[in-house]
């Protein structure tokens, strides 16, 4: 018998990529167990289902960084209690990522790239543990959602949020739309997808002189002139990176959705300065928000 979920959860996190840098990804999560009935005449409660499985899923993965373990550019050493991990990943042509972060801000996968495949595997295992004895099989579909117009990855971190949203490295995969005099306006989006491609979106306050940060052996020839450097306090403890400049967009303001929709409203308004400009903007799969200028 089989018993499956679809539209589970949706995995908002980053990852690390040789190529890209800092990604930031949304995918959608659909669940298939395979099982004998219990003595409910089921194979799993869909509420345990939905909860516990989703628990599971987001402990392991949801608003982290993913690194690639098994990568020839990754380094991991800890602090002295094991607490705190400095992850280096030593790209070339000084485009290195540095980070110092307590180590549920990451997600290890044992493999030489973060991929579907490997994430699927990652979590497949976490899963199985947890099962109860009548659930033999488990499958599991990660995928992106389906969009037909523009869409940029970002990553970025909410030093205030009470939650998971303060670790300094997570990301999403958004779509975007953009609207004068309420016409949408694809030229637009995808300009402004095309120039937040795999970005991070930083805050102005957050920006740290890269001296002051606790860096690792591994970062120490990073300079203002090659990399930003972030460092804040959230509630979860201390949060540092190291981004390379090119791939860093600054804003004023935190980098919630509703900042970040409104900061755009306010650039294509200085652009176009007679029309009604409407922004919405994308955290992820089904929800954002709308600025307007």
């Amino acid at each position: 018998m089989q018993l499956f979920v679809n539209d589970l959860t949706v995995i908002d996190f980053s990852y690390l990529c040789p190529e890209r840098g800092i990604v930031g990804e949304s995918w959608i999560v659909d669940i298939i167990l395979d099982g004998s009935l219990n003595e409910q005449s089921m194979v799993l409660d869909f509420g345990r289902v939905k909860k516990q499985i989703k628990r599971i899923i987001d402990g392991a993965v949801d608003h982290k960084l993913a690194v690639p373990a098994e990568h020839a550019y990754t380094q991991v050493t800890h602090d002295a209690d094991d607490t705190c991990y400095w992850v280096d990943f030593m790209r070339p042509n000084q485009k290195s990522i540095h980070l110092f972060c307590p180590a549920d801000a990451f997600a290890f996968i044992d493999a030489e790239a973060v991929t579907i495949a490997t994430v699927t595997d990652y979590l497949r295992a976490v899963i199985q543990r947890e099962l109860p004895d009548n659930v033999d099989g488990l499958s599991l579909l990660l995928r992106a959602e389906d969009i037909p117009g523009a869409f940029y990855h970002y990553t970025h971190g909410l030093k205030k949020h009470d939650g998971n949203c303060q670790r300094i490295a997570h990301g999403h995969r958004s779509r975007l739309y953009i609207a004068l005099d309420d016409a949408r306006q694809p030229q637009l989006e995808a300009e402004w997808a095309q120039r937040w491609q795999d970005i991070y979106l930083g805050s102005q306050e957050d920006v740290k002189p890269i001296n002051a940060l606790q860096r690792s052996t591994a970062a120490a020839n990073c300079t203002e002139k090659t990399h930003v450097g972030y460092s804040y306090v959230a509630d979860q403890g201390l949060f540092e990176l190291l981004v390379p400049e090119s791939e860093n967009y600054v804003i004023p303001t935190d980098s919630t959705v509703e900042c970040i929709a409104e900061y755009l409203a306010q650039q294509v308004k200085s652009a176009h300065p007679t029309a009604k400009v409407t922004v919405t903007g994308f955290e992820g799969v089904g929800k954002g928000a709308i600025g307007y200028a």
